[in-house]
């Protein structure tokens, strides 16, 4: 009896979840995040992962086709003057495989890595973001991968050579105009009837929708159409295998299939990567056009949310680490060359602060595409870091952008062919929007995925909740109640002790031992406080986004952290003795961050009385981290700008040239970029000549239009 109360308490307290909710809170798999969401992390499992590395093969594909059609694109002229790739550029992409990066080499893919693909998508977006968009898209979330994944052999065999080779040109239709991307407020709709087709009577659906915003949807042969499938004469039950129709169905559809219309061309913040409108009227198909057959009809938005888990992780925050890291580029070397009071303006603290930012995230965002890329080469298909990771990298490209056009100050404003950064600024909205608009990935998906994949009890209690399962239900609570009472009182103690007798991993490196016993302690107690805010609000906590959206906050800030000293200990010894700056900075600046998203959730706790109790348990003598020093930062700064590169190697280091890699520069001497690397390397060896006197360029006053 007490077994059947709690739980029907339980039920009424349950937030309701949608089908196409559920299924996107099931997608993927849980790894890493689910250690620090519970608060033990185990960090074997982190430690042990190997780093992913280039193969030869990927090797060689970067430094010689990846090369060859960056130095083919001048980003000016491909958003500006001719607002399209060229036509050589198109075809050197079809026919060298950089549409199948990540389809099997049976089908005439080349089969890269998820890390190869990062690398790759990073290098193109130095230097053209129309260029890399126009790449990633076919190799995230489009009908390639929906295809191996769930697509029948029939369709494999079809489908794939001819993506593999360029012959097709995919898109994946799913933005509405008045629904966006929400699946469940979808319009279009197919409807199962006999129908004509190749002359042939044959049993298929009837489509009509209507898209927007599809990004190689003007240039698309085939398109991924996400629809409803209904199936009003039950003409489905025909099939032996009797598949649901409810839910989203994905349809495979040749863009000259009669009905099928392409509207004008979409030009999202001046760029040129091909996007816009489609529709279909009275669109007929077989069933063998539905991803997956007659078992696919239904299926979908699972489909969707698999892939997504993996494709959302590599694609944008690639782009976003290109972003940092071309700033980064970008901005130590006009800060070394740019003179103000006689002096350069990279020696001015109020130019430090912004340059150790760039710097400092450069090395965080890094760490954490290389440790999610590797999960994904290891088969995970990590769904609520994958939305983390987006919005992160996203949001930490946007300060970063700002803090490089600050510093280029009225070089950056100025548009022409050798502004170095407009087009980022311009562009980076397009980043925080799609694959999941950044606001509501952080008030949102986050955190309420990541309770209910991660939390060790949770999705036993809800299952079993919805299933009436009084027993299991029961087992369930009890455990969470355990956990629950271990959290109050270990977090107490390791707050009152400081953390003291946390034990760092046998294998860490000493010199940043403390910092994984401070990341556990504050693991700690962010499950102390996610499980305590998760029982008092339940239902409501859905609707208070703001303490959601500071919880996501607070756990992808201890994710990126330990990526960070992931990324130390597989780091050589030698190039050790320069990035402790950054992972210290890394570490200080991921600490202090959580301690501040605490802080914003109990400042504005529902029960002031509970968030008191709280705040005495998790900050029991007040503030513990102060964030990175200026000393720091200062030192950060004077390593990356003030080392030439005729000298790295007898110091042991090339801090800049790391920090910088997956980038590209051009072998045009006449390029933006190209110049004003020779100019600051001729200005840390003191050659005033040469360089400099070739291009009429004074190094005194670089920020004078190049022409």
């Amino acid at each position: 009896m007490m077994n059947e109360y709690g739980m029907k308490l339980f039920q009424k307290i349950l937030p309701k979840i949608s089908n196409t909710e559920r299924e996107a809170l099931d997608a993927g798999t849980v790894w890493w995040e689910s250690e620090l969401f519970g608060g033990r992390p185990n960090w074997d499992i982190l430690l042990n992962t190997e780093q992913t590395k280039l193969t030869q093969e990927e090797h060689d594909f970067i430094n010689s086709e990846v090369d060859t059609v960056c130095e083919m694109v001048s980003d000016w002229e491909v958003n500006v003057i001719h607002k399209d790739l060229p036509v050589d550029v198109w075809n050197y992409l079809k026919d060298n495989g950089f549409f199948a990066l990540n389809i099997k080499k049976e089908y005439g893919g080349l089969e890269f890595s998820a890390y190869a693909q990062s690398c790759i998508i990073s290098i193109l977006a130095s230097r053209s973001i129309s260029l890399a968009i126009t790449t990633m898209v076919p190799n995230s979330l489009g009908p390639g991968e929906l295809l191996y994944e769930f697509g029948t052999q029939e369709q494999k065999d079809k489908w794939l050579p001819t993506l593999s080779s360029g012959k097709d040109i995919p898109a994946f239709a799913l933005t509405g105009p008045y629904s966006g991307s929400d699946a469940a407020a979808m319009e279009d709709y197919g409807v199962v009837e006999y129908g004509e087709y190749d002359g042939e009577k044959v049993l298929g659906i009837r489509l009509n929708w209507e898209k927007r915003y599809i990004t190689l949807g003007p240039v698309s042969t085939l398109l991924g159409v996400a629809c409803h499938i209904v199936d009003p004469d039950e003409l489905l039950k025909e099939s032996e295998h009797s598949p649901p129709v409810e839910g989203i169905s994905l349809v495979l559809v040749p863009t000259d299939t009669k009905g099928v219309r392409i509207g004008r061309r979409h030009y999202p913040a001046r760029q040129a990567f091909m996007n816009g409108p489609n529709y279909g009227k009275d669109v007929f198909l077989p069933l063998n056009h539905v991803i997956g057959g007659i078992d696919g009809v239904g299926k979908g938005w699972r489909m969707l949310m698999a892939c997504l888990a993996a494709g959302r992780a590599i694609s944008l925050p690639s782009l976003s680490m290109a972003g940092i890291k071309h700033t980064l580029k970008v901005t130590t070397a006009y800060s070394k060359i740019r003179k103000q009071f006689k002096i350069p303006i990279s020696k001015m603290e109020g130019i430090e602060e912004p340059l150790s930012r760039i710097i400092g995230q450069a090395y965080v965002v890094e760490s954490a595409c290389n440790l999610t890329t590797t999960a994904i080469v290891n088969g995970e298909k990590p769904s609520v870091i994958s939305a983390m990771l987006k919005y992160q990298c996203t949001e930490r490209m946007r300060q970063c952008i700002i803090d490089g056009m600050d510093i280029l100050a009225g070089k950056g404003i100025s548009d022409g062919p050798n502004n170095l950064l407009l087009n980022y600024y311009i562009t980076q909205p397009i980043a925080n929007t799609v694959e999941g608009a950044n606001i509501l990935t952080r008030s949102l998906i986050v955190f309420s995925q990541g309770s209910l994949r991660c939390h060790p009890f949770i999705k036993d209690e809800v299952t079993s909740a919805e299933c009436g399962d009084a027993i299991a239900f029961n087992k369930a609570l009890m455990g969470h109640l355990k956990y629950t009472i271990g959290n109050i009182f270990g977090s107490l103690y390791h707050n009152i002790t400081g953390g003291m007798f946390i034990s760092k991993p046998k294998d860490a490196s000493c010199e940043i031992g403390k910092y994984y016993k401070r990341i556990e302690l504050e693991s700690k107690n962010f499950a102390l406080l996610s499980d305590i805010s998760i029982s008092v609000l339940g239902a409501d906590l859905k609707k208070r986004q703001r303490i959601t959206g500071r919880f996501a906050d607070a756990f992808s800030e201890l994710y990126m952290t330990s990526a960070v000293l992931k990324r130390y200990e597989d780091t050589d010894d030698m190039d050790k003795k320069n990035d402790i700056l950054y992972v210290t900075w890394g570490a200080e600046s991921g600490l202090y961050n959580i301690q501040k998203s605490f802080e914003d959730i109990l400042d504005n706790y529902p029960s002031k009385f509970i968030g008191f109790i709280l705040r005495r348990l998790i900050f029991p003598f007040g503030r513990r981290y102060k964030g990175p020093s200026d000393k720091l930062n200062s030192r950060m700064v004077k390593s990356v700008v003030n080392v030439p590169n005729s000298i790295k190697s007898a110091l042991g280091f090339d801090a800049r040239s790391r920090l910088t890699d997956k980038t590209f520069t051009s072998s045009n001497t006449k390029d933006a970029l190209n110049i004003l690397e020779r100019a600051y390397e001729s200005n840390l060896k003191g050659e005033l000549d040469g360089i400099l006197e070739h291009e009429a360029i004074m190094v005194d006053d670089f920020d004078k239009d190049l022409r």
